[in-house]
């Protein structure tokens, strides 16, 4: 038996829905971490610092005043955000973060961003007051090839943001090729990536294995494998520009298997499980608590958690529940279908 323990990690990364769903996810998340930066698209999506606010306060009705889980909030950036109420809800506190959804690119983005220079304004006030930027990193036209549209957007919008706001503190979110690690380590200091244990577990092959597998459909496509060892040799490298966002992704089981076949993973259950073993694998668990724990907090000059969690290795794997009840319906959670023999407990 192998016992380690780290500081207890942040999600900079996560998805709670609404309503019911939120119910049942967010006991999932801050069961193993103490902070996480949730997403602003929802139904509609949060504009406004007011939006915000009435949203973190339903995820506060669900946590128990015992746990000290912080949920860091953002804005849905759109063409028609209003420069002065970002500065306001930022410095009130109101909002952690912005959000820039190339419209169309994922779930509930149609109300994002088609022109990137209608947002120019406002990415020049977020440099000014420190206030991040983080970004679905892919183009929408419909003439790229689905599993290039990252590269896409890092040659055509990224680079072209990084020039003009070298200041502005980026995170390009849940990166999948091996062309945005080498862009993120040759890129200046402001500039970071989440990775999502999804895409360091699984390659494209997964989609298609044995059939259409729509619990393993998620955007950013998974890629191919040699896309998945790069993202594995960063995630592991201990480069402070890499840290954890998992991108949990919940919808039900009924969604995600209709003619719909929503994109998203619900992947917070077994994360840090998961990337013990990917970490392990490796011989990198010394590495795992600066991904999980540290280089994140450090990108977003936030103090590092005071609490730690252990991970416990056993003999023999541990067993994954298949699902999460909301209501009468489910949601699937994810297994990286190899043995992860890991397992959490706080301390």
């Amino acid at each position: 038996m192998k016992i380690i323990e780290i500081i207890k990690p942040d999600d900079f990364h996560v998805h709670f829905r609404d309503g019911n769903i939120l119910m049942a996810v967010v006991p999932e998340t801050i069961r193993h971490f103490g902070r996480a930066i949730v997403m602003p698209n929802l139904i509609p999506p949060i504009l406004n610092g007011f939006d915000a606010k009435r949203y973190k306060d339903e995820i506060l009705d669900v946590i128990p005043k015992s746990n000290k889980f912080k949920p860091l909030m953002t804005l849905y950036l759109t063409e028609n955000t209003r420069t002065d109420e970002l500065e306001e809800a930022y410095q009130q506190e109101m909002i952690f973060a912005a959000k820039l959804y190339p419209a169309g690119a994922t779930t509930n983005s149609e109300f994002g961003v088609g022109d990137i220079s209608k947002i120019m304004p406002v990415l020049e006030k977020m440099s000014d007051i420190g206030m991040p930027l983080l970004i679905h990193g892919e183009v929408i036209d419909k003439e790229i090839d689905v599993f290039d549209r990252e590269k896409k957007f890092i040659d055509t919008v990224l680079d072209f943001i990084c020039s003009e706001l070298p200041n502005l503190k980026i995170t390009l979110e849940h990166i999948t090729t091996k062309e945005a690690t080498t862009y993120l380590q040759d890129s200046s200091i402001n500039v970071s990536a989440t990775i999502t244990p999804h895409h360091l577990a699984l390659n494209r092959n997964a989609i298609f294995n044995g059939g259409i597998s729509p619990h393993y459909y998620c955007l950013p496509i998974l890629k191919r494998e040699v896309h998945r060892k790069a993202l594995v040799r960063a995630a592991t490298s201990g480069n402070p520009k890499f840290f954890l966002g998992t991108d949990t992704a919940p919808h039900l089981k009924s969604d995600k298997e209709s003619e719909c076949g929503c994109a998203g993973i619900f992947n917070a259950t077994y994360c840090m499980s998961i990337l013990a073993q990917l970490f392990d694998n490796e011989n990198s668990l010394s590495q795992l608590e600066n991904f999980t724990s540290i280089n994140g907090a450090k990108h977003y000059n936030l103090k590092l958690n005071k609490e730690k969690i252990k991970l416990t290795k056993s003999e023999t794997p541990i067993t994954f529940e298949k699902t999460l009840k909301v209501n009468k319906d489910h949601i699937n959670i994810f297994n990286p279908n190899f043995d992860v023999y890991w397992k959490v407990s706080t301390s």
